[in-house]
């Protein structure tokens, strides 16, 4: 195969928006809501929804949100996924120099899969292992990530050969790096009580096949007993809702609340579904969610980081990668 790159790996990320404006965040929202693995109802009579209703007033607050974590570097999202992809490719080069080419694609935003697909092309690359960043599958993140990708590989010329890593909720790698952050993170303190939190999707998905609740609770069920957490004393709930129907129960924000009312000394929160610090952990998890809890009388409140790119995680994802390049590098 000669010395330069012919395998690709592909990251797969939901995205973010390009900069904390309502425009920058309307062009996302829009490509993202208009996803019918994210929203299924029918075209006529969700896209009044979301063109008349939604997408003029999400915009503007969902930019005031990602104006508070944003920093000088850009999106939390993308900078600590390209982060992710400069250690896993520092990784995979020690073990094959030269080889190996890793590239970032985001489902919704910039760099796109169709952009990443191209760079990897253009790198010789006549193979390519996608690697979504959703260790547990959903159809919403994984399915739609994998199906945008397989379209855009088909209608290429010359098609590359293709694998999927398969997901990854209870690989040992993974589970390994969750449990290393969370004890990093946490040290000697000692918590009350831990909710694992997750993001949430449609009861009507699950009840229709969609394997993530089940994929959610093997893995909190794993990190728990990692962690020595007592049964008894752990949670697992569904955050991030949106829209009207029932989705996955307990909702994360009701659970702070009651737990916040059982004056819990030491509240520790994982969110072990995200690889990535995003809005929904730095926002959502990290401000509005410990607020609440706070203000219904909870006390000590510690948000685990996400995976993010520490040591331990790029190694997992080195590990994971190579298993699944056996036999072409």
């Amino acid at each position: 195969m000669g010395s330069e790159p012919r395998v690709g790996v592909l990251l797969l990320q939901l995205g973010t928006p390009d900069e904390p404006t309502a425009p920058a965040v309307r062009r996302y929202l829009e490509q993202f809501l208009r996803d019918r693995r994210v929203v299924d109802l029918s075209r006529a009579i969700w896209l009044p929804i979301l063109y008349l209703r939604v997408l003029r007033t999400r915009p503007a607050q969902s930019a005031r949100l990602y104006a508070k974590i944003w920093t000088a570097a850009g999106s939390p999202l993308a900078v600590i996924t390209n982060a992710q992809a400069t250690g896993l490719a520092a990784r995979l080069d020690g073990v094959v120099p030269g080889r190996v080419r890793v590239a970032v694609g985001m489902r919704y935003g910039n760099p796109s899969i169709a952009s990443a697909i191209e760079a990897l092309a253009g790198a010789g690359c006549d193979r390519i292992l996608a690697f979504p960043m959703y260790p547990q599958y959903a159809g919403a993140t994984t399915g739609s990530s994998l199906e945008e990708f397989s379209t855009l590989i088909a209608r290429r010329r010359v098609v590359p050969s293709v694998r999927v890593v398969p997901p990854y909720f209870e690989d040992e790698a993974y589970l390994g790096a969750l449990e290393t952050v969370a004890r990093t993170a946490l040290g000697d303190w000692r918590p009350d009580h831990a909710l694992v939190s997750f993001h949430g999707i449609p009861q009507r998905y699950a009840t229709r096949g969609d394997p993530y609740p089940e994929h959610c609770h093997v893995t909190a069920r794993a990190l728990i007993a990692r962690m020595g957490w007592a049964a008894d004393m752990t949670t697992v709930s569904f955050q991030s809702l949106f829209g009207r129907e029932e989705w996955l129960r307990p909702y994360t924000n009701e659970t702070l609340t009651a737990l916040a009312r059982r004056r819990i000394g030491r509240l520790a929160v994982v969110c072990p579904g995200f690889t990535a610090d995003c809005l929904e952990t730095l926002e959502e998890m990290g401000m509005t969610n410990r607020e609440l809890y706070e203000h219904a009388g909870g006390g000590e409140y510690r948000l685990v980081p996400c995976l993010n790119d520490h040591p331990a995680w790029l190694d997992a994802m080195a590990a994971i990668t190579t298993r699944e390049l056996q036999g072409w590098i």
